[in-house]
């Protein structure tokens, strides 16, 4: 039989590289599409190997074509940490609008379902907590976070026209903070910094007071509910993370216990915008996605990501 083929824009950055192996271990043909701007080939050169397997350095703002037929397009295409998209303003900006018209636009000719990933930045700097699917956001759309978090409810939006005018099998998730394998080292958030800073032996950096809280899910309970959405009927937006809430503070101690150096800190002042609180309610993803809720407690994960880290630390020394 022949292989059902999906495209994945952003394929060679984190979440999508982990959806990559993926759907290629579900007997997926998979076409990663990747302008490498932050997403790094190192992510997906384990699976140069597989026939199943396809890579084009291409950037999805501009015109985009695929020859033959296809499933699915999962559009993860974009600057996914506040590092990134204060330093890449207008190219968020571009791939949230310009290149979810693109990927909707070839999915439409295709007859593909389509999976946006957008985030729980949707909801700003929340006034509801935690934030289900049904709250509105509290975002400051001329603030330096506004250039992400627009550019995500601009996707959304658009890809419900796309479904609503021309009947498109479109999903929306809003993720949540994921970490895992395959982060960048100077990603700019708060797992990836606290793990390099323990892992050189400097003291943890700590924006505001640290009181402020993130749930943090791990990336293989991620994909599984990416990949429930995506062959789900559901096509509103959908939270997907893990729901048990952590302090920064409380998360500096466990990085700190988990990598098993003395728990030093530096305190900062908190960025404009960030948000105070971040959890998200999935009772609406247990109940379409088939009972889906993260399995992999915070200990675990990070003893998972703890030796990542430590290869990728100790070869940017040498």
């Amino acid at each position: 039989m022949t292989k059902r083929r999906v495209l994945i824009t952003g394929g060679a950055g984190f979440l999508g590289s982990h959806l990559c192996a993926r759907l290629l271990a579900e007997s997926y043909e998979v076409i990663c599409m990747d302008n490498l701007v932050t997403g790094d080939l190192a992510n997906v050169e384990s699976l140069f190997g597989d026939p199943s397997f396809h890579f084009e350095k291409r950037d999805v703002t501009e015109y985009i074509h695929v020859v033959g037929d296809l499933y699915a397009i999962l559009h993860f295409a974009s600057p996914a940490s506040p590092i990134d998209y204060l330093e890449l303003p207008i190219q968020t900006l571009k791939v949230g609008s310009l290149g979810t018209h693109k990927a909707l636009g070839l999915a439409r000719a295709k007859g593909a379902r389509f999976l946006l990933a957008s985030t729980s930045e949707c909801y700003g700097d929340p006034l509801q907590h935690p934030q289900s699917e049904d709250y509105w956001g509290n975002v400051n759309p001329v603030g330096p976070r506004g250039v992400y978090d627009e550019a995500k409810r601009f996707a959304e939006a658009m890809t419900m026209a796309y479904h609503r005018v021309h009947g498109m099998n479109t999903r929306i998730a809003r993720i949540f903070n994921t970490y895992g394998p395959r982060m960048r080292l100077e990603d700019g958030r708060v797992l990836p910094t606290f793990m390099c800073q323990a892992l050189r032996g400097e003291a943890l950096s700590v924006f505001g007071d640290g009181r402020q809280t993130r749930s943090f899910c791990y990336v293989d309970d991620l994909v599984e509910g990416l990949w429930r959405l995506l062959h789900s009927d559901e096509v509103f937006p959908t939270n997907l993370g893990n729901p048990h809430e952590i302090t920064v503070l409380e998360f500096a101690r466990k990085v700190a216990e988990i990598t098993g150096v003395k728990l030093e800190l530096t305190h900062h002042a908190l960025p404009e915008g960030d948000p105070k609180v971040r959890q998200p309610d999935i009772s609406k993803a247990r109940r379409v996605l088939g009972g889906w809720e993260p399995k992999v407690d915070l200990d675990t994960g990070l003893r998972r990501t703890l030796e990542y880290f430590r290869a990728r630390v100790e070869t940017a020394g040498t």
